[in-house]
C-alpha cells in the first residue's frame, strides 16, 4: 500500500476563507463570523475540509486537465448526488461517493442537463482515496470589521463580519492503490459496485481482480487521474469573501513523499511563529528521515514559495545536505508547483506504487 502522504500551508493576510454564517446578538444584527477552534480561550480560524474539497473539485473542473472527467450531479427533493460511477468519471473515482437506489433520471446539474443517471440496483458507497484534513491557523487573532451599505437615500444599514491574518495548516493523503480500483465487497464504503456497474465494468474491458473481489482501470488511466489530481492542488482557487479579502489559496508550503501505509509522519516539520507565518523545524525533519526512512518510497519533495517567510526557506537550503542523508531516496526543494510535477513524474516510473 502506497500513499501520496504530505501537509500543506496556506497563506491569509487578510482574509475570511470559510465562514459560519450570521453572528445572532451582534451589535449591528447583520455580522457574519468565521470559523474558527477555541483553544485555550484563544479563537483560531479553519478552514474546512469540505470546504477544500469544494475549492479543489472545483478547480478540476475549470482546468479541465488531461484524464479528468466530472461527474453529472442529480437531484430528488432534498436529495442531491452524483453519479456515482467511477468507471466513467474521475471525480467519482478520486473522490468518492454515497448514493442509494434509484431508476434513471434526468440530471439536475446545467452542465449535463441531458445527461441519465446511471440506474442504481442497491446502495453504493466509496471511501474517498483523497483524503484532506481541516487546514488551522497558525496562530489566533480574529478582527471585527464594521462596514455600511449607503448608496441609497435615507440612514446608512450597518454589517460587520470577520477576518484574520495567519497561515493555516493541514494534511493530506492519496490512497495510490485505491483510485481506479473499484470494489464489490458488501460492506460500507467498499460496495463500490452494483450489478448495473459491474456490467458496465465487464463491457470496458476491465481487469477483474475476482480475489479481491474488484475491477481495476488499466494503470494508464489510474495514472492520468493522479497526475490530475496533483496539477490541480498547486493551482487550487476558492475562498469566501474574495471580493473584499482577496487571497491567494495556492500551497506557499507543502511536504510531502510516497509513503508505504497510511501514516501521516510529516506534521510536525512545519510550525508557526507569533505571526503566523510557517517556519520548518529542523530536528523534526532530521528525526522523519531516521524513523521512517524505511516506509519512505520516494525523495522528501519540499515546496516552499520564495518570498513568504523568507527565512525558512533560507534555513531548509542549508539542512538539504545534511536531510539527504537522512532520507533514503534523497530531498527536492523548490516551489510548491514544481515539486508536484516532479513527484508526478516519479510516478510514472513506480507503477509498482500503483498496485
Amino acid at each position: 500500500m502506497a500513499f501520496i502522504t504530505g501537509i500543506q500551508v496556506i497563506h491569509a493576510p487578510a482574509s475570511a476563507l470559510n465562514n459560519a454564517g450570521m453572528q445572532p446578538g451582534s451589535a449591528t444584527e447583520n455580522a457574519v463570523v468565521v470559523k474558527a477552534l477555541r483553544i485555550n480561550g484563544r479563537s483560531y480560524p479553519y478552514v474546512s475540509a469540505q470546504a477544500y474539497r469544494y475549492w479543489l473539485r472545483r478547480t478540476l473542473e475549470q482546468l479541465q486537465p488531461d484524464g479528468w472527467t466530472v461527474a453529472p450531479i442529480f437531484r430528488e427533493k432534498k436529495v442531491a448526488y452524483t453519479d456515482a460511477n467511477p468507471i466513467e468519471y474521475a471525480d467519482d473515482d478520486v473522490f468518492g461517493y454515497m448514493r442509494a437506489p434509484g431508476k434513471s433520471i434526468e440530471a439536475a446539474d446545467s452542465r449535463a442537463a441531458f445527461v441519465d443517471a446511471t440506474e442504481t440496483k442497491e446502495t453504493v458507497t466509496r471511501v474517498s482515496p483523497f483524503r484532506v484534513g481541516t487546514l488551522v491557523a497558525m496562530s489566533d487573532g480574529i478582527v471585527q470589521d464594521f462596514g455600511t451599505m449607503s448608496r441609497h437615500e435615507g440612514d446608512p444599514v450597518p454589517h460587520e463580519h470577520q477576518f484574520y491574518r495567519t497561515s493555516l495548516k493541514g494534511m493530506f493523503s492519496i490512497d495510490l492503490g485505491r483510485i481506479g480500483v473499484f470494489t464489490y465487497e458488501n460492506r460500507t464504503g467498499f460496495l463500490n459496485l452494483d450489478e448495473t456497474r459491474r456490467k458496465l465494468a465487464e463491457a470496458r474491458g476491465l481487469v477483474h481482480d475476482e480475489d479481491n473481489r474488484a475491477y481495476r482501470l488499466p494503470d494508464s488511466i489510474r495514472l492520468q487521474r493522479i497526475r490530475a489530481l496533483l496539477s490541480a492542488m498547486p493551482v487550487v482557487d476558492g475562498g469566501a469573501k474574495q471580493a473584499l479579502h482577496y487571497t491567494d489559496v495556492n500551497p506557499v508550503v507543502v511536504v510531502m513523499a510516497v509513503v508505504r501505509g497510511g501514516n501521516n509522519p510529516f506534521y510536525y516539520a512545519i510550525d508557526g511563529d507569533r505571526e503566523g507565518l510557517a517556519r520548518p523545524v529542523p530536528e523534526a525533519f532530521q528525526e522523519i528521515g531516521e524513523i521512517w526512512g524505511d516506509q519512505i518510497l520516494s525523495p522528501l519533495y519540499i515546496g516552499w514559495v520564495e518570498g513568504y517567510a523568507p527565512e525558512g526557506r533560507r534555513q531548509l537550503a542549508e539542512i538539504q545536505e545534511t536531510l539527504q542523508q537522512a532520507y533514503p531516496h534523497g530531498v527536492v526543494l523548490g516551489h510548491p508547483r514544481r515539486v508536484f510535477a516532479q513527484l508526478a513524474d516519479e510516478l510514472s516510473r513506480h507503477p509498482e506504487w500503483l498496485a
